[in-house]
């Protein structure tokens, strides 16, 4: 897995700020940022957060680029609507000989993975017989369309790794850039963080947050699962480790701060 903080809104914590200085003073826009030191943009997001006023921080956005990780962590990080997300696509992109994502628990055992990996290679095989199955056909059939050879040698390749990803599995690797505002990251974070996560969507998010953490601190003081910061909003379904897990976010986030 590699992640990469891309971009962000320049200066975030002194734009939320200035979001909620409109909310709660006299100002006009020509002197919206007037006074806005670090530190006081710190104060007001810090305010904010003590009022439960969530809103302004959504004026901040963080992109992130994002590789190997797996189709099936794809399936989860997009039920977090609030986000723009870009996939490589199986659609146009051939994948013949695929990277692929192992889960620790069969990693950790050898006769498991000698099982997984055999399952990868036949998968890739398979993956190649049907691609060009499908594209000797679909070319075939083109030329006698009328189309001259380049071109529908082209046209098949397209058609045929359309209907192939049909066979990719879960764990094929896949790569996006994901766009969120710092409030639907700390909405992330809470239910993502959670040691009851997917692993693979758990440890990204331990890696988004530190990359957040190290350029907007006072938009992510309070980021992670509900028990890092209060009680664990799990209920019967708790892990029953909070104090390990608010001492490992508070680890987190004083080492993203300080660099």
């Amino acid at each position: 897995m590699k992640v990469r903080l891309i971009a962000h809104t320049p200066q975030p914590e002194k734009v939320v700020a200035a979001a909620a200085k409109l909310c709660y003073s006299g100002a006009q826009i020509d002197d919206l940022l007037d006074g806005l030191t670090e530190e006081k943009s710190r104060d007001f997001v810090e305010m904010l957060a003590g009022l439960g006023h969530a809103s302004p921080t959504e004026h901040a956005s963080f992109t992130f680029a994002i590789e190997g990780v797996s189709r099936s962590l794809l399936a989860q990080i997009t039920r977090h609507r609030i986000a723009s997300f870009s996939v490589q696509s199986q659609r146009y992109v051939q994948l013949d000989n695929f990277d692929y994502v192992t889960p620790p628990e069969i990693a950790a055992i050898p006769e498991a993975q000698a099982l997984y990996d055999d399952a990868m290679a036949h998968e890739a095989e398979l993956y190649r017989q049907l691609t060009a199955t499908l594209a000797e056909k679909h070319t075939a059939r083109l030329l006698a369309e009328g189309l001259d050879e380049k071109q529908a040698r082209q046209k098949a390749q397209k058609q045929a790794i359309e209907d192939a990803r049909f066979l990719l599995p879960n764990a094929c690797t896949t790569k996006m850039v994901v766009t969120m505002n710092a409030r639907s990251l700390n909405n992330f974070f809470q239910l993502r963080c959670c040691t009851r996560a997917q692993w693979e969507i758990h440890a990204l998010a331990d890696e988004m947050l530190r990359l957040v953490a190290g350029v907007a601190p006072a938009l992510f003081a309070a980021a992670g699962p509900a028990c890092a910061h209060g009680a664990c909003s799990e209920g019967k379904m708790t892990c029953g480790r909070a104090a390990e897990v608010r001492e490992h976010y508070q680890t987190l986030l004083s080492e993203a701060k300080h660099g």
